[in-house]
Order: structure tokens, then C-alpha cells, then sequence
């Protein structure tokens, strides 16, 4: 399957509102970064139908299927497989640039802040619990934080590239080198917006509210030394043929954005390792849109007896760590209204396997299929980049 890598670089601030409803009197925008990744699959759909010369009234009211597209209601093979926020170098020589993805810190990972200090990283890890500890726990092993001093995590970092890699290796984490503050990558504004009476072609009465508008920064900002980067998002995709370029309407009010097709190397687990080892962490990439809640698709069984059976992968669940539940939405252009609200678990939670039972082959189809089933459960999330994941050592 045709696989391409894409820097989105934004060209205006954007308005990045996160699915949420507002536009009542007084209500407030807040925006997420980065969004989810259904903002930019729409983006490139669109962009990629005006390409086709496609008509986009005829292809939402379902008259027109494109091999690649399909259509609103049977998306074609198009899917969006990784997104993530980005940075790209300017490097001395000429023209010479550098993409490099930046990962959330998933939720196995605790960051705490240190006066006058570096931060410092600890990671959770599962533990059965003494037989006088009672809890909910939903499985055999619990992640715990084995600390000796309370601490106060610190957030608004990211994992660089390097940092991610070592993450899914196992190694450790060198906070000096392999994290950045969220404080020089963007920064938000708050911006006043009044509603339109499109009847009367006047402000509407008593439409006055706020947004968060983003800005990313750019290299021109300073603050890198001489070289400096620019930051935007990173998109892959298959089942595609796009343009080296492309012009996009990114977000609310459709802020402009540029596309390019870009080459780069995207971290990836040792999988030979992994079969070895006979266990590993799955993690979210993306938003996970399960049936059965914060269980990741392919689980069978109840209590805390998890099996995880998946395109050819086989294990035992005995370990997570989940954040609070999210709740995914979004607009449906075709049919001119909001998507159905949907939980979700996060970006980042953390499935621990024991008892693998896999090849290095069929590893790599389940990170590239994502946790969805065949046939697919929903072709239209899938498109749009939900249930993604990647694999790590233990």
C-alpha cells in the first residue's frame, strides 16, 4: 500500500476548537493542539477533491465515488495513519530542511519538575499488589509510581524524535536532550468573534464570544541559535496518490494551511525484540474509539482474565494505564451537521502483553492496521486516523 509523509505547515494562526460546541452568548472557543486527527484527514480530502476536479456538492450528496475517495458514506482506501505535532530544521546548508515529529508523553511517563533543575523522569510499572491492598483495578497488574517523595508532575512537554525512539526501545529518557517545552512551539491568543445574521447580512444580536486562536512558531521567531524551525504537523497516509503540494483549509473559519510531501524516518520498535521477549507495551497513537470503553479492540474475555487476539497477534492484557475518557466529535460537512459524540480513550494510554504470541510480520500489520477489526467497525473513523497505535519493549 502507497504510503506517504506530509508537513502541514499553517500559514495563518488557526482555531483549533477540539470538537467542541460553543457560539452561545459569552461561550468560549478553547482550542486543542494538536487537534484531532480527523481535522486534518478532512483537510486532505477536501484539498485532494478540489485536485480531482471532483464537484464537492455531487461527491457529499454520494453521486460521484472516486477510487481513492469513495464516497461519504464508503470512503475509499484513503486513511490517515499517523498524526502528530512537528517542528521542521533549518539546517545550515541552503535549501536543507529537517522534519521531525513530537510525541505527548504517554501515560506510563511522569515528568516532574525540579528547582533550578533539569526535570525528572520516572516510569510506571505494573506490580501485583499485596494481598491486604484492595482496589478496582480492572487487571491482574497494577501501573504504579514506586516514589520515596511526592512530586507534582509537570506538563506541556514533548518527546523529540530521539526521545521517542529510546521510549520505545525501553532505554532512558535524558530530559535535557529529548524534551521540549510546548512554550516554544506555540503560543494562544484570545480572540473576540461576533455572530453573523446571515438573513439581514449584519452582526446577529447578542453573538459576542471568544476563541483561542494558535500560533505555531515559526523560524523567524528566533530563539535556536542561528538555524531555528518551524512547526506544524506531521500526516501520513495511504491509500492515496497526493500532490507534492497542496493548499489547505486547516481548522475553524478554514485558516490556510500548506501541504508537502516530505521524506523522513518516523521512529519504529525492534520487532524481532519484541517476539523474543514474548511481551510488549501497545500505545495510542491516536484517539482510541473502542466498543467496550477503555479495552482496546481485540479483547475477549471478563474480570481480569484479557485476551488479546488481533491480525495475528495473540496475548494477555495484564497492565493499563488510561487517562480520563475524551469525548470525540466533529462536523459532518456531507450532511451538514455534528458527528455523534463519542467516548474515547487518549492519546498515549498504555496497554501492557504478556504471553506474545506474534511474528515481526504480523506485528507490523497490526501497528499499520490499528485496533480495528475486519471488517472495519467504522471505514469513516479509520479514515480519519482513530485507533492508532505503536508497539514498545516492556
Amino acid at each position: 500500500m502507497n504510503t506517504e509523509r506530509h508537513f502541514i505547515e499553517p500559514l495563518d494562526m488557526l482555531f483549533l476548537r477540539g470538537n467542541k460546541l460553543f457560539g452561545d452568548p459569552g461561550s468560549f472557543g478553547e482550542s486543542l493542539v494538536p487537534p484531532w486527527p480527523s481535522v486534518a484527514a478532512g483537510a486532505l480530502r477536501s484539498a485532494l477533491l478540489v485536485h480531482k476536479d471532483i464537484d464537492p456538492a455531487l461527491f457529499a450528496k454520494g453521486k460521484i465515488a472516486d477510487s481513492e475517495l469513495g464516497t461519504p458514506e464508503r470512503p475509499g482506501a484513503f486513511a490517515l495513519t499517523a498524526f502528530q505535532l512537528a517542528r521542521r530544521h533549518r539546517l545550515d546548508a541552503g535549501d536543507s530542511e529537517h522534519v521531525e515529529p513530537l510525541y505527548a508523553p504517554p501515560a506510563d511517563l511522569v515528568v516532574y519538575a525540579r528547582s533550578g533543575g533539569a526535570p525528572h523522569i520516572r516510569m510506571l510499572r505494573p506490580r501485583r499488589l499485596h494481598d491486604g491492598i484492595h482496589c478496582s483495578q480492572a487487571t491482574p497488574l497494577l501501573a504504579v509510581l514506586a516514589e520515596d517523595k511526592r512530586g507534582k508532575p509537570e506538563h506541556g512537554l514533548w518527546l523529540t524524535a530521539a526521545g521517542w525512539e529510546r521510549y520505545l526501545a525501553g532505554e532512558a529518557i535524558d530530559p535535557c536532550k529529548h524534551l521540549v517545552s510546548g512554550a516554544c512551539l506555540w503560543h494562544v491568543e484570545t480572540r473576540v468573534g461576533v455572530g453573523l445574521d446571515p438573513a439581514k447580512r449584519r452582526a446577529a444580536d447578542g453573538q459576542l464570544f471568544s476563541a483561542q486562536a494558535v500560533a505555531l512558531r515559526k523560524a523567524e521567531h528566533g530563539g535556536d541559535g542561528d538555524r531555528g524551525f518551524d512547526v506544524g504537523f506531521f500526516a501520513e497516509t495511504t491509500g492515496a496518490r497526493l500532490p507534492k503540494s497542496l493548499t489547505l483549509r486547516l481548522g475553524g473559519d478554514g485558516r490556510g494551511a500548506l501541504s508537502r510531501r516530505v521524506k523522513l524516518r518516523v521512529p519504529e520498535p525492534d520487532y524481532n525484540a519484541l517476539v523474543r521477549d514474548r511481551r510488549c507495551r501497545l500505545i495510542l497513537t491516536a484517539p482510541g474509539i473502542f466498543a467496550r470503553g477503555w479495552l482496546p479492540t481485540g479483547i475477549t474475555g471478563t474480570g481480569r482474565d484479557l485476551r488479546f487476539d488481533l491480525h495475528g497477534v495473540r496475548g494477555r492484557l495484564t497492565c493499563a494505564a488510561v487517562s480520563r475518557a475524551e469525548v470525540v466529535s466533529g462536523f459532518d460537512v456531507a450532511k451538514g451537521g455534528p458527528k455523534p459524540a463519542q467516548r474515547a480513550a487518549p492519546t498515549g494510554s498504555v496497554y501492557w502483553i504478556e504471553c506474545l504470541e506474534a511474528t515481526a510480520e504480523t506485528l507490523r500489520s497490526l501497528a499499520a492496521h490499528g485496533l480495528w477489526s475486519v471488517p472495519v467497525e467504522n471505514a469513516a473513523r479509520r479514515a480519519e486516523g482513530f485507533n492508532r497505535i505503536t508497539l514498545a519493549a516492556c
